[in-house]
């Protein structure tokens, strides 16, 4: 059976070289991925890299990227990883949820539970 489709995995194996983890720092599935720059030369970059970049034009987190570019979680942990060292984003972990809140929020609510 030749001329026959290798199908999808096939292909992302290919377009990851064989690799499983992003070269680089580790970083999780709520991490903020946002595009820095887009190359306005891209011959080495291909349609997933190109979908990458203009998806996280906006700030997203790397399970939600995933999820919209119907890719899977390896894949756009390797295609970050790559993105990344290039300079073409930057992926930031998120702020623990205590250092999230302003410390003015803090004084309000402590005022208004004083007031009670």
């Amino acid at each position: 059976m030749t001329g026959e489709d290798p199908g999808p995995l096939v292909r992302l194996f290919g377009l990851t070289g064989g690799r499983a983890r992003p070269p680089g720092e580790a970083f999780n599935l709520v991490a903020i991925v946002t595009t820095v720059a887009i190359p306005y030369e891209q011959p080495d970059l291909t349609p997933e890299y190109l979908a990458v970049l203009a998806t996280c034009r906006r700030p997203i987190p790397v399970a939600d990227l995933a999820a919209h570019l119907r890719l899977p979680l390896n894949i756009i942990r390797v295609i970050l990883g790559d993105l990344r060292r290039e300079g073409l984003v930057t992926i930031e972990r998120p702020q623990p949820a205590a250092q999230a809140i302003d410390e003015r929020i803090y004084r309000e609510v402590l005022h208004a539970l004083r007031s009670l």
